[in-house]
């Protein structure tokens, strides 16, 4: 009879029971059941489709050196430092990179280190790990909005980049940029959700700050790659300098005569200037840089405030560089 289906034909009842679900889930029960057939199984595709794309997995890396350049000081949980973030590519508020970022594609990544400099270099996502000889490093970090952590970064020394390049005479700066991938980095998409930044996101260091053994390119933390909220799949860490110095997922490294732009300067030049070293006696124009909550368990509202360190603790390292220079002007 035309009526008849045979039993190879029946949908199994598990395979019934999960579409008829995933329709109840979108809220889409009794529309669906009039709509055709045809718009029902597109429907179905795009949440398959949905539920096919891949998500984002942190590696384990192998190191050869471990040093704490934050002694004495509790390390932040995981947790936090991978759901309290300022990445703005991926939305404003502090939990919006860790939620937006999860399907952030980074191979193929290419790094080029040019300009000023005797041998360009352009690196791939496997020379981070591979060519590069990787430590581990426990730094401070410290926000410009006064809040900080500690986090033990993986990856290597700027400087070992830049002498591998062999800066000329003429290399006074560097320039960094962050990946413009709209399609990927939703703020990218509008500037009023990016918050107000023109991107790609730059930044700069002054040569003698870049080539300081401090200044770090990190490739990971906690022992694995780094996640897409906090910058991969490589970035910038500066742990004497407010955090948005410490650029993330850089695709250019060019060295420079002159001063590059910066996207917060640009912005906000009265509230944040090219140095951005972390000094308490500075106050941000709308609040004081005196103290700080130091991040743990509990989150920020509940995070023990503690007196803020003059470039952040690292002065014994650092402070030689900015010698006759008048830190409340070249703030």
């Amino acid at each position: 009879m035309p009526w008849h289906i045979n039993d190879s034909e029946i949908t199994p009842e598990a395979v019934f029971k999960d579409r008829r679900n995933i329709v109840k889930a979108l809220g889409l029960g009794a529309v669906g059941a009039s709509m055709p057939s045809a718009a029902q199984a597109d429907i179905f595709d795009l949440f398959s489709k949905d539920k096919e794309k891949k998500k984002f997995v942190t590696q384990p890396l192998a190191f050869t050196k471990d040093t704490n350049y934050a002694k004495d000081e509790i390390v932040t949980p995981y947790n936090k430092v991978t759901t309290h973030n300022n990445f703005y590519e991926f939305g404003t508020s502090k939990k919006a990179p860790a939620q937006n970022s999860q399907e952030f594609q980074v191979e193929p990544w290419s790094l080029v280190i040019d300009g000023e400099v005797e041998r360009p270099i352009t690196l791939g996502y496997d020379d981070f790990t591979k060519l590069m000889e990787l430590e581990q490093r426990t730094y401070r970090m410290r926000c410009v909005e006064a809040w900080s952590m500690v986090i033990p970064w993986l990856g290597f020394p700027l400087a070992t980049l830049l002498k591998r390049a062999g800066v000329t005479s003429k290399g006074k700066y560097v320039a960094f940029e962050t990946l413009h991938d709209p399609e990927q980095m939703p703020g990218q998409k509008n500037r009023f959700l990016g918050g107000g930044i023109h991107y790609p996101y730059v930044e700069g260091l002054t040569i003698s700050e870049a080539m300081n053994d401090l200044t770090f390119m990190a490739v990971g933390l906690y022992g694995k790659s780094l996640p897409p909220q906090n910058g991969a799949p490589i970035r910038l860490v500066v742990p004497w300098k407010y955090g948005f110095k410490s650029i993330k997922s850089v695709v250019r490294i060019r060295v420079t005569s002159q001063r590059p732009p910066t996207s917060w300067n640009q912005l906000a030049a009265n509230e944040y200037g090219f140095y951005a070293n972390v000094n308490p006696a500075v106050d941000h124009p709308r609040w004081s840089q005196a103290s700080e909550r130091r991040i743990a368990e509990g989150g920020l509202f509940s995070a023990k405030r503690i007196p803020t360190l003059p470039f952040n603790g690292y002065g014994d390292q650092v402070a030689d560089l900015y010698r006759g220079l008048d830190l409340r002007k070249n703030f």
